[in-house]
């Protein structure tokens, strides 16, 4: 049951987080992604000026859904100077409020080969590069930028084993001229219906006086259920756009969100979701909701009444172990992994299903994000003296 003080799970449409006022801050984001960050942001107010991604795919999902006044920078990272970002959104060092960056985080997870690959160039979503150091050009900016503060993100595998030297190092780097803090923040604790932990760096210019800030958790998570209320009653919608057909335990061409409603919403539910072909479906069936196989271990038949573990970008591949849906042999529809994900219902995705998974998996919540910037922007950009 829902409390008083839990809201329902509700993520804005993007026509209504192109309508919210400017709070009179602005960002530039690199590693942009598909634009996990960049929405969090907008949907805290800001006004994101110019972006950055090197990999088509993720840069055209970005273009998709970006606002209108947003410069997306193809280039890779190491061919930016912070001179060109300042040319681009008309600024002087020290004038941009908040410099964004996930740098590729793959070389520190804890569910990949980790140091094996450190300083080699490799697979890396569309292309082949050398992801490990892209921390540091990231750093190379904002001593150029001087912005007055910064938020940059990674996987929590960068503090955890031998990677912790990267950290010391990373964070060392970021210290020059900024006070900087980090905290590992965990997205269902942030609004969002996923176990998703992430490493938060915040960094304030020194010159400003402030600490860095962080949201604090909320005193409620939201469940799959929650998140996708019709999960128990998928439709298959034979009947037109006013009739909800039969219902049925097979996959699903349509799902109907607001069933027996006359303007319910109508959801595709991708062939490619279909396991049943694979040896995941059949491992599928020894499951109960809730379970992870005791072989496969990234084969998890969530449980709908609590948050999802953490979506993969590898979770797209229709043969590859991930969380799979309690009471279909399939994978979630992309519809469903927009709200899991804490994207708005009409966030354009392009591309395949797999690489529409990708672009979720790797993203950064925007809810999460909204959170994390609401916090910067309460705590130390609004406390800044006028023209500071």
């Amino acid at each position: 049951m829902m409390s008083a003080t839990k809201p329902p799970y509700r993520v804005p449409s993007m026509t209504e987080i192109a309508a919210l006022p400017w709070n009179g801050f602005s960002v530039a984001s690199t590693f942009s992604g598909c634009g996990g960050s960049s929405l969090g942001y907008r949907m805290a107010g800001f006004q994101v000026l110019w972006a950055s991604e090197f990999i088509e795919a993720a840069r055209d999902t970005y273009r998709a859904n970006a606002a209108p006044y947003t410069t997306v920078d193809p280039r890779d990272i190491r061919q930016v100077k912070a001179s060109d970002i300042l040319d681009a959104i008309g600024m002087k060092p020290g004038e941009l409020d908040l410099f964004d960056g996930s740098p590729p985080c793959a070389s520190f997870s804890t569910s990949g080969k980790r140091e094996a690959g450190w300083g080699r160039v490799k697979k890396y979503s569309d292309t082949e590069q050398r992801t490990d150091d892209l921390f540091f050009e990231y750093a190379r900016l904002i001593q150029g930028l001087k912005p007055k503060t910064f938020v940059a993100e990674n996987v929590s595998g960068l503090v955890k084993g031998t990677a912790k030297g990267y950290f010391l190092e990373i964070l060392k780097t970021l210290k020059r001229g900024y006070r900087v803090e980090a905290k590992l923040l965990d997205a269902q604790w942030l609004g969002v219906p996923q176990a998703r932990q992430r490493l938060i760096f915040v960094g304030v210019r020194e010159d400003l006086t402030l600490p860095p800030a962080f949201p604090k958790p909320l005193p409620y998570r939201y469940s799959i259920r929650e998140a996708i209320p019709w999960i128990a009653r998928v439709v298959h919608d034979t009947s037109g756009d006013r009739s909800i057909g039969d219902v049925t335990n097979r996959p699903a061409p349509t799902i109907t969100v607001g069933v027996n409603s006359v303007n319910s919403n109508h959801f595709k539910v991708e062939a490619a979701a279909d396991i049943s072909r694979f040896d995941i479906g059949k491992k599928w069936d020894e499951l109960k909701p809730g379970q992870q196989h005791e072989e496969r271990f990234s084969l998890v038949k969530v449980d709908p009444d609590r948050p999802c573990p953490t979506i993969v970008q590898t979770g797209g591949n229709p043969s590859a172990a991930s969380v799979v849906h309690p009471y279909e042999k399939r994978k979630f529809s992309i519809a469903e992994l927009r709200r899991i994900c804490g994207f708005p219902d009409d966030f354009v995705l392009t591309g395949t299903y797999q690489q529409q998974w990708e672009r979720l998996g790797r993203a950064v919540p925007p809810v999460m994000m909204m959170h994390i910037a609401a916090a910067v922007r309460d705590g130390v950009l609004k406390r800044l003296p006028r023209g500071a």
